[in-house]
Formats: structure tokens, sequence, C-alpha cells
């Protein structure tokens, strides 16, 4: 029998997520002592804690008969299938195989294992195609690593194509129409001319003769995680920090469904900071929810095929530098498995 194996496109790359790059899986709250089964980057994963609270992953795959390992029982550092008893460790080594000892199944690495990071309140995975060692650094913006900025963790998952979400993000001059009614987005032009300016790590695409005035930028960067980050103005009212920042990385969970991380970022110290975090718990956050919940109505509104059917204009040459670099790096992950 005649076996065909499915043609792999840099489309269908992109849409279950580069490899050898970090992505933020879920909050760590969602994972606990118990093993978690969660799908994202086109897998179906398990997470869980040992006694001393290290996050570990693998392919939810017993390698025995494929059952989910996320059915099984936690042994520390090992997941225990509950179907048969075999034993998976955090590297993908199958250390014990109740029913037959010895067979050539023990000490192999048959689950393919991933290093995972807890940074600011989420987990992060780096998604390699084969087994390494010891993976890149997680290098995260300088809003999420140093004490001078203080952070709230914002999560959610929409329904739609994470890709939805990156042009949403690439696409400052949203916030003058459908924010238009926000507190901090109500300022500015209604028209603008942009430019596209190159950094070390990426590019940033922004208003020409609009600064600090309303949504008048985005970042995208690759610093082996992709991320984005944008600033908002903020009136006196909203309290001590100076602009509020926001960093967000994506991370596809299936062909439909994304999920959504926003880190809302001040830059605060001392009592400032307990100014701010107070504020934003009691007065800001709700109506930060609002704005967001406006974007995801209007993007899990569109349809699958939308970007098909566009007519762009220059207000979106960061969509479409942001596409052409996503396309080549897809071009490129495929180049290297048609060559491995």
């Amino acid at each position: 029998m005649t076996t065909h194996q499915p043609v792999i496109t840099a489309d269908a790359i992109l849409e279950r997520g580069l490899k050898n790059l970090w992505y933020p899986i879920c909050p760590s709250s969602m994972i606990g002592r118990e093993p978690v089964s969660l799908r994202r980057l086109g897998k179906k994963l398990v997470f869980w804690r040992d006694q001393d609270n290290k996050v570990y992953a693998l392919d939810d795959h017993c390698p025995h008969r494929g059952a989910p390992l996320s059915k099984g029982i936690v042994m520390g550092d090992r997941i225990a299938c509950g179907y048969h008893g075999v034993q998976v460790r955090c590297d993908g080594v199958v250390t014990r195989v109740p029913g037959s000892p010895g067979c050539k199944l023990e000490g192999s690495r048959a689950t393919q294992a991933y290093h995972v990071e807890e940074r600011n309140g989420a987990v992060f995975m780096y998604n390699a195609d084969v087994h390494v060692e010891t993976p890149p650094a997680l290098v995260l913006p300088d809003e999420l690593t140093t004490a001078e900025y203080s952070s709230f963790l914002c999560y959610t998952e929409w329904k739609g194509d994470y890709r939805y979400v990156l042009d949403n993000v690439m696409d400052p001059m949203h916030g003058t129409f459908l924010h238009k009614q926000s507190h901090s987005m109500a300022e500015g032009d209604n028209t603008a001319a942009f430019r596209i300016r190159d950094t070390e790590q990426g590019f940033v695409f922004e208003k020409e003769g609009q600064r600090d005035v309303n949504f008048d930028w985005t970042e995208w960067a690759d610093t082996g995680i992709h991320w984005m980050r944008l600033e908002i103005p903020y009136p006196k009212t909203g309290g001590p920090g100076g602009n509020f920042i926001i960093v967000g990385s994506y991370t596809p969970i299936g062909p439909n469904m994304a999920a959504v991380f926003h880190w809302r970022c001040r830059k605060v110290d001392g009592w400032q900071r307990d100014t701010w975090r107070f504020l934003y718990r009691s007065r800001l956050e709700a109506r930060h929810w609002a704005v967001l919940e406006q974007d995801r109505v209007m993007l899990e509104d569109m349809e699958p095929d939308a970007n098909q059917h566009e007519h762009l204009y220059q207000h979106d040459m960061g969509i479409v530098r942001l596409r052409r670099h996503m396309k080549n790096l897809a071009k490129a992950e495929l180049e290297r498995m048609q060559n491995a």
C-alpha cells in the first residue's frame, strides 16, 4: 500500500509556529503538580511540576502505545503512563517498562522533550525541532527583566489565526478608530504618514511627526523569541510612571486558536510602584480589558481568509514588512527540513 506524505509549505509552517524559538505557553498558575495537557504549536503537550516546583514538558504521547501521558502519574521528574506504567523522564528517556523489564524501549529517548522557563508569571517553552541539551538563552525586553519596571500579565485565548493578532498589533492606526473612546487613545490625528525604522533586533513602524500622543508606533523584535512592544501616553490621572508600555507575544494553539500574552508595564519604583499597582488593579485594569475585548471581537469576526481579499495602503506598510519577514523565516525552515 502506498502512503502519501502531506506536502509541507511555508504557510503551513507559519500556521503551527516556527521552530527553534521560545514561545510563551500559559500563565504559571495553569501548571500544578498534576499533569496538564495543552495544545500549542500544532502539538499536544504535557506539563507538570516536580516537588521543587520545577516545570517540565513532553509530547503528550507515551512511546509504547501512544496513550496520553497527561493521564499518568507524576513521579518527580518522570511521568508513569496510566495505561501500562511506562515511565518517561523529563528528557524524553524511558527509564522503566514494568511489563517487560530490560526491553529495548528502556533507556531510549523515545519522546520529544522541551526546555521550559518561568518568567514574569508565564511558562515559556523552546520549540526545538530536535532534542537539544542546552537551548539558547530566553532573552526578553527590558520591561520584563529589569527591576525598574513593574508589570501585569494579561492572558487570553482568541479564536482565529495568531497571525491576525500580529497584524493587529502592527497597526497603530486602528487605535485612533476602534479604541477612540478609550481614556488613553482619544487624542491625535485621524490621518498619518508612517515610516519603517530598522533596529538591531527587528524594526519599528511609526507615525511621522507624532509621538507620545496616541498609539503612535509598534516595535517587532526577534531575540530568540518574537515579541512586540508599543507605548500609549497616559493622562496625569493614570498615575506615576510615564507612558503605559505593552509587551506582547503570541503563540498558535491550532489553526483557529491563539494564545495571547500582553504584559502591561510602567517604569516605576519605590512608593510609585505600589501606587501604580494599586491604581491598576482598582481602576485601570477593567478599562484595559475593555480595549482588548474590542480587538478580540473584531478579529474573531473576521473570516479566516480575510487577508486574501485585502486592499492595503500606506498605513499597512508595517504589516506587509512583518508578513514578508515571517514568510522568509518559514521558507528558510522549509529549506533546512528538505536538506536534512
